[in-house]
């Protein structure tokens, strides 16, 4: 069964609230989800898996399939600098640098695949 896909309208407000505002829980969950939907949707595919704990998580970039146990190419973050990254607020060379993404695997990278989402400042 297909996830529901979050509206336009709805993920743009949820992120706008999360990244300019002290945004509720529900606000950021639906923001997260709504830029992984993005991600997955513009980079399709199923060779590297990009979690966003405890909100969310998708398979996206072409090349060799996944299926089974552990993905050999994983990302993880957490929310804020997931959205960070998806609308272009910090770069994928900062986050890395930073350490706050934990990334493994040949493909675990999402230089061109991000950001997802610019808002008007």
């Amino acid at each position: 069964m297909a996830r529901a896909r979050i509206a336009d309208d709805i993920g743009r407000e949820a992120v706008d609230r999360a990244v300019r505002e002290a945004a509720l829980r529900d606000d950021i969950a639906t923001a997260v989800r709504y830029t992984l939907q993005l991600l997955a949707e513009r980079s399709e595919g199923n060779t590297l898996e990009v979690r966003v704990p405890p909100f969310g998580a998708v398979q996206c970039i072409e090349g060799p399939r996944h299926t089974r146990g552990t993905p050999p190419n994983v990302i993880e973050m957490g929310a804020d600098t997931w959205l960070e990254l998806a609308t272009g607020r910090m770069s994928w060379a900062e986050a890395a640098a930073s350490g706050a993404v934990l990334a493994s695997g040949q493909r675990a990278d999402l230089t061109g695949h991000i950001p997802v989402l610019r808002l008007p400042r």
